[in-house]
């Protein structure tokens, strides 16, 4: 009998150090989304920043503190699963210049991260840009461009003259025949190239227009978003069948409207994505009941991660899609009141974190 059970012994000995000698290794980077809610300096700009500003009480004092509340939540997003590191790329939205976006990445919390930043200024009216930050070691930008989401009214119609076109051929979006006055001015597209860890990725940022005036009068205004994130996303396959895109943004639409499923081509199911296609792993969350805000009393996931039909094979020799995440930790809820359970949202009167909870996805690659 005890020889029986040494043999057992030593049979599970040598099976579990065989098992953990045939475990593979993975090179694991986090990909993030967040909407800064209003990052707004205290200096008055040529925008419409009067919100603001000191004489309507938004002072240095309180623009540090709402610097130190994103300082707190960048660096930690998405770290909560197996001790990952910080996020190598961060795309952001409703950010008023560059000047915030680098005293931003000087906060105490983040400046030993070293965070880079790629930013051009917008049209839109209110002067809120996106912008995407990159740790410096981890991914190297090798161009980037804004692409104008250009939309007018026309006799309460809406006229769309987007191609979708890239640096080369940007000019040519100016060649409108619609007076400039009836432009609906919104956030342009960014779209920036680099190397992840020496591996090529293009990623889009996106801040989609607002469902101001109602959901279904401004939805064709996002729908055209949709279709330029299309266009974008073929031109980059014209030059690059195999690239590996990431789309990003608050969509200001959940993964179910009109502008995500038809607009973009966003699937569901991995199994239901084809050559070229997108996969949008959000749309599984919202389902479920998950919320990266609430509007109108209602949770939804306006803020999305997409990656390209090429980030969901299964051969891990290159970077892949493995999962994704809504950053909601409590210390960025509201524990009591009228908006208990929502994200603790900034405001002049009160500088808080965002009214949106940051996304984000984990990128893997086995190591050798």
């Amino acid at each position: 009998m005890k020889n029986k059970l040494f043999l057992v012994f030593i049979f599970i000995s040598l099976f579990t150090i065989d098992s953990i000698a045939q475990e593979k290794k993975y090179k694991v980077h986090t990909v993030a989304f967040y909407n800064l809610e209003n990052l707004f300096d205290t200096i008055n700009g040529p925008n419409f920043d009067e919100e603001y500003l000191p004489q309507k009480g938004w002072t240095l004092k309180k623009y540090n503190q709402k610097l130190d509340n994103l300082g707190r939540v960048l660096p930690q997003i998405g770290t909560g699963d197996k001790q990952i590191e910080s996020p190598a790329i961060i795309g952001v939205c409703e950010v008023e210049n560059r000047g915030a976006l680098e005293d931003l990445v000087k906060n105490f919390q983040l400046v030993g991260k070293d965070y880079g930043i790629v930013h051009y200024d917008s049209p839109d009216k209110r002067g809120i840009d996106v912008a995407l930050l990159y740790q410096k070691k981890l991914f190297k930008p090798t161009s980037s461009v804004n692409i104008p989401l250009l939309i007018y009214r026309n006799n309460s119609k809406i006229i769309e003259k987007n191609t979708g076109e890239t640096a080369e051929d940007k000019a040519d979006t100016d060649k409108i025949e619609v007076a400039i006055d009836n432009r609906v001015y919104t956030r342009d597209v960014l779209l920036v190239t680099g190397l992840l860890d020496g591996e090529e990725i293009n990623i889009m940022v996106n801040h989609w227009p607002s469902r101001s005036g109602g959901e279904k009068r401004s939805s064709p205004f996002r729908e055209a978003a949709g279709r330029l994130d299309k266009k974008i996303m073929d031109s980059i396959y014209k030059s690059n069948p195999n690239a590996k895109i990431i789309n990003m943004g608050d969509l200001n639409d959940g993964s179910y409207n009109k502008s995500v499923k038809e607009g973009i081509g966003a699937k569901l199911k991995k199994e239901e994505v084809k050559e070229f296609g997108v996969y949008n792993p959000f749309e599984e969350m919202a389902r479920k009941g998950n919320a990266s805000l609430f509007y109108r009393d209602s949770g939804d996931i306006f803020d999305q991660i997409m990656v390209s039909e090429s980030l969901i094979k299964t051969d891990y020799s290159s970077f892949r899609y493995w999962k994704a995440g809504i950053y909601n930790k409590s210390f960025l809820i509201e524990t009591a009141g009228q908006y208990k359970g929502y994200p603790k949202r900034n405001s002049t009167a009160e500088p808080g974190f965002s009214d949106h909870f940051p996304v984000y996805i984990y990128l893997i690659k086995e190591v050798k």
